[in-house]
């Protein structure tokens, strides 16, 4: 198994700020904005996002969400291995928000759909989009595509992606591993 940096730490904080800034040309003052990682991994990459737009910018009204979405993913009794839950933490309302979902990687684009389901138990927001640092191309099984997107990558289907975050991995980065 062979690995290959993609993103280091500094490309990887050029693109978070880029991201961010983007957001703030869409959502302004994000009064009716909320910004919801989809668990696990999406969470790391939401609450980096939303320390930037508050400290580095300034932005005051940042609500922050995470989403489980183990139950509503259609493979959740298909694998050998059994699915643990994550913390659902939504303590605002959805119904007429614009949401932005926040991942780390888009690949079948199956986590999506299963986040778009999830999120209706919530309430009927206005509006949804997706932010994602990687976008796998030439992977997606269902037709969804990023409205934000960190860097575009192709990648053959048994090559995976790595996203390391300082937070829980000790370093911000992200590899291209060859199985």
């Amino acid at each position: 198994m062979s690995q290959k940096v993609l993103l280091n730490a500094k490309e990887v904080n050029i693109i978070l700020h880029r991201l961010a800034c983007q957001l703030i040309e869409k959502h302004n003052d994000f009064s009716n904005t909320v910004l919801i990682g989809l668990q696990p991994r999406g969470v790391f990459l939401a609450d980096r996002l939303a320390k930037i737009l508050k400290d580095d910018y300034k932005v005051k009204n940042i609500q922050l969400g995470h989403l489980d979405i183990t139950f509503y993913r259609d493979d959740f009794r298909r694998g050998d291995k059994t699915l643990e839950a994550n913390t659902t933490k939504i303590n605002f309302l959805v119904e007429d928000k614009n949401i932005v979902f926040i991942d780390d990687v888009l690949y079948t684009g199956r986590s999506i759909r299963a986040a778009l389901t999830a999120i209706q138990s919530f309430g009927r927001p206005n509006e949804i989009e997706l932010l994602t640092l990687i976008d796998r191309r030439f992977s997606r099984h269902l037709p969804i595509q990023p409205d934000y997107r960190g860097r575009q990558v192709d990648v053959i289907n048994d090559e995976k992606v790595k996203v390391n975050w300082e937070e829980y991995d000790n370093e911000d980065s992200v590899y291209l591993i060859e199985k």
